[in-house]
C-alpha cells in the first residue's frame, strides 16, 4: 500500500513525529476537498486582518464557495496516514486508519496515579500488538 505523501504543510491537518520507546512513527492526516464544490482544500476560516488560519476555530471552511462543516465531523471523516518502526517487534511498515480519536486509560509514569488520554490506535502488522498515538498533553 503506498500512502499520500505530503508536498508542503499547508495540506495538513495534522502532523506528528515521534519516538516511541525502540520504535518510531510518522504520521499525517491531508486535508479533503470541499464536499460541495469539489474545487478546494477545506481549512480553517482566516483572520481577516492578518490573513492568519484562526487555531481555535471550531468549523472547517471552503475557501471557494463559503460551505461550512463542524470540526468534530470533519475530522471524523478523514483518515491518517502512518509511517512506523513497531517498538515491540522492530517491524517497518505504513498503515492508513481513520482519523478518530478514542479515549483510553493509563497509568501515568510520573505520578503513578489513572488518567485519560485521547489517542489514535493502530494493529502492527507483523506481531498485532497495540500502539498509540497520545495527544500531545500541555
Amino acid at each position: 500500500m503506498t500512502l499520500k505523501q505530503l508536498t508542503n504543510m499547508e495540506e495538513c491537518v495534522y502532523f506528528t513525529n515521534r519516538t516511541i520507546g525502540n520504535g518510531k512513527i510518522k504520521a499525517w492526516v491531508i486535508k479533503e476537498l470541499c464536499p460541495k464544490c469539489n474545487k478546494a482544500l477545506m481549512s480553517k476560516p482566516r483572520d481577516p486582518k492578518t490573513g492568519k488560519p484562526k487555531i481555535r476555530a471550531i468549523e472547517y471552511a471552503c475557501p471557494e464557495c463559503h460551505y461550512q462543516i463542524e470540526k468534530e465531523e470533519y475530522e471524523d471523516s478523514l483518515t491518517i496516514n502512518v509511517q512506523y518502526t513497531c517498538p515491540f517487534c522492530a517491524f517497518q511498515g505504513e498503515i492508513q486508519v481513520p482519523f478518530k480519536r478514542r479515549k483510553i486509560q493509563r497509568i501515568n509514569e510520573e505520578t503513578r496515579k489513572k488518567e485519560t488520554v485521547d489517542v489514535i490506535r493502530f494493529k502492527c502488522q507483523k506481531c498485532n500488538r497495540d500502539i498509540d498515538i497520545t495527544k500531545k498533553m500541555k
